[in-house]
């Protein structure tokens, strides 16, 4: 029987968006992506990198601008929880699922739903899109298999025990299960016939997650251990055993090569596959990480918490982007000028102050940025990629890092993917720059 989890707690749905509005405005902790009102259980990053979604406690999805790390809309037409986000194709569209046995289509330029997929028994705790299919697994023990655009029922693939996480390989044909049995299941998306089952975990399956190339798959567990799999022999290649408790979040890189774990000890572990070593460990929240994803050019990680926020993470230095002071009373002059390039400024803004004493963010300050030389600022922490590099910036070095973007201009930067391909509204930015951080101008 389907359940409507909202009506226990019908305040719920009042008071929440009412304090995620109330923290907001007053920039109480305005840090990271903050809105929800409860904890931050799924999240996915569209394919251009650009776009966020997340899913909440708080019965709703929201969208957000990866680089401003803004929200743009909340997705809320769940009668409870949701567990599971993902995106569709070129990310217009949007899935989401929760405890309400509901799997939504969402069209994500207008926030509407365009088909609710109905037919799960209980919690939907996972959803995956690949190759033009979508797929969702509940603790109904089904996993069913959906065309997106009649929003009829393909096929069901029956299950031994509850379903906490499924993925697709990347064609769509190869369907992976995890549940509360331990055992990692395969099966044929097109016949539903499986297609074998791996064992090696000893409590319940987490997180399934399949490489980009197809050949290795990586599952987390209750057992605080994260494994790698090799798909063609159905054999554990690894098993990775740092975390000190149960892992809930884990992700492949785009190039197949490094992972992400996260969990119940709130950390954040980047590993390299090959040798099963940890690259880096962050302490990334005081709570449970329930859900992380690489950006799309594998420099950022974000992670999602019971502490009801998602941060994002510089892998190569370990530092946190975005931060932003709770009580930032210095001068904010682009907000009020009428110079065309002002307005672009803003998300300059969001990580360098504009004047050596000015609250301390992710980026150097901009005080004397004209001629200044790259990676100069004394005191603050440089990502490799600027370490040796001699160049002041100007015209031309502001102008090709916008062009290329951060990513091709300096690869390794700890800067969020920024281009500006218009060249009109590019001039514009860069003489606003050359106006507001000349010294003397800059809190004027």
């Amino acid at each position: 029987m389907r359940t409507d989890f909202a009506r226990p707690f019908p305040f719920l749905r009042a008071v929440l968006p009412v304090a995620a509005f109330f923290l907001a405005a007053t920039g109480i902790a305005r840090a990271d992506f903050i809105g929800h009102g409860g904890m931050v259980r799924a999240l996915a990053i569209s394919a251009d990198g650009s776009k966020v979604l997340t899913g909440s406690f708080d019965y709703s999805a929201r969208l957000w601008d990866f680089v401003e790390q803004k929200e743009l809309g909340v997705l809320d037409e769940h009668t409870g929880p949701v567990n599971a986000v993902a995106f569709v194709g070129d990310g217009k569209r949007g899935l989401t699922a929760g405890n309400d046995g509901t799997v939504i289509l969402w069209d994500l330029d207008t926030l509407k739903p365009l088909r609710r997929l109905n037919g799960h028994q209980n919690r939907v705790m996972a959803l995956a899109v690949a190759g033009g299919v979508a797929a969702s697994g509940s603790w109904d023990r089904t996993v069913r298999i959906w065309d997106l655009d009649s929003g009829a029922l393909v096929r069901t693939i029956r299950q031994p025990s509850p379903v906490n996480t499924i993925a697709l390989g990347p064609g769509g044909g190869l369907l992976v299960v995890g549940g509360h049995d331990g055992i990692v299941r395969l099966w044929d998306v097109a016949s539903g016939r499986p297609l074998g089952s791996l064992k090696g975990h000893e409590l319940g399956i987490t997180q399934v997650a399949v490489s980009p190339d197809g050949k290795y798959l990586l599952s987390s567990g209750i057992d605080n251990t994260l494994r790698l799999w090799d798909l063609a022999e159905y054999r554990e290649v690894r098993s990775f055993a740092k975390h000190e408790k149960q892992i809930y979040g884990i992700a492949f890189s785009p190039d197949g090569k490094t992972a992400l774990s996260t969990g119940r000890d709130g950390l954040l572990i980047h590993w390299d596959l090959e040798t099963g070593d940890p690259i880096r460990t962050i302490r990334a929240h005081s709570r449970i990480a329930w859900a992380v994803a690489f950006s799309p050019d594998g420099r950022f990680a974000l992670t999602a918490s019971s502490d009801e926020v998602v941060r994002m993470w510089h892998l190569r230095s370990g530092d946190r982007i975005g931060i932003s002071s709770a009580e930032d009373t210095s001068p904010k002059p682009w907000l009020t000028s009428t110079h065309p390039g002002a307005r672009m400024f803003r998300k300059c803004a969001l990580c360098h102050s504009l004047t050596p004493d000015g609250p301390k963010r992710t980026g150097p300050h901009f005080a004397g940025l004209f001629g200044r030389r790259a990676g100069s600022v004394n005191g603050y922490h440089y990502s490799d990629a600027l370490a040796g590099l001699d160049f002041e910036w100007n015209d031309q070095t502001l102008r090709t890092l916008f062009d290329k973007g951060p990513d091709v201009f300096l690869p390794g930067t700890k800067m969020p993917m920024q281009q500006v391909p218009d060249p009109e509204q590019l001039a514009r930015l860069i003489d606003y720059l050359k106006e507001i951080t000349a010294t003397g101008n800059s809190a004027d």
